[in-house]
């Protein structure tokens, strides 16, 4: 099992920035790919950004490519989203997850956080 617990969610004027942190406790944090998803008000979830094990490798969903950026820091088990530019329609709950393979899709990851909502006003 993987306990994953995120933070840094907030209100944020648009133009603004936040960074998000997602803590991971339980299995080895470095054999796991780390994504972070979001589901905004009457919206399906939709993929975000995703990081390899190693950190090596990331991707970005079209719409926050050049805005966010995911990191992570297996020392301290924690992968982060920095977030810039934020526009209303980032609003969201977001959602860190650990998975075996690096990947886009929601169902190749394992494990799920609760979510930190975001909230951007314009």
């Amino acid at each position: 099992q993987v306990q994953l617990v995120e933070s840094g969610g907030g209100l944020v004027q648009a133009g603004g920035s936040l960074r998000l942190s997602c803590a991971a406790a339980g299995r080895t944090f470095s054999n796991y790919a780390m994504g972070w998803f979001r589901q905004a008000p009457g919206k399906e979830q939709e993929f975000v950004a995703t990081i390899s094990s190693s950190g090596g490798s990331t991707y970005y969903a079209d719409s926050v490519k050049g805005r966010f950026t995911i990191s992570r820091d297996n020392a301290k088990n924690t992968v982060y989203l920095q977030m810039n530019s934020l526009k209303p329609e980032d609003t969201a709950v977001y959602y860190c997850a650990a998975g075996v393979r690096f990947h886009t899709v929601e169902h190749e990851y394992d494990y799920w956080g609760l979510g930190t909502r975001v909230t951007v006003s314009s």
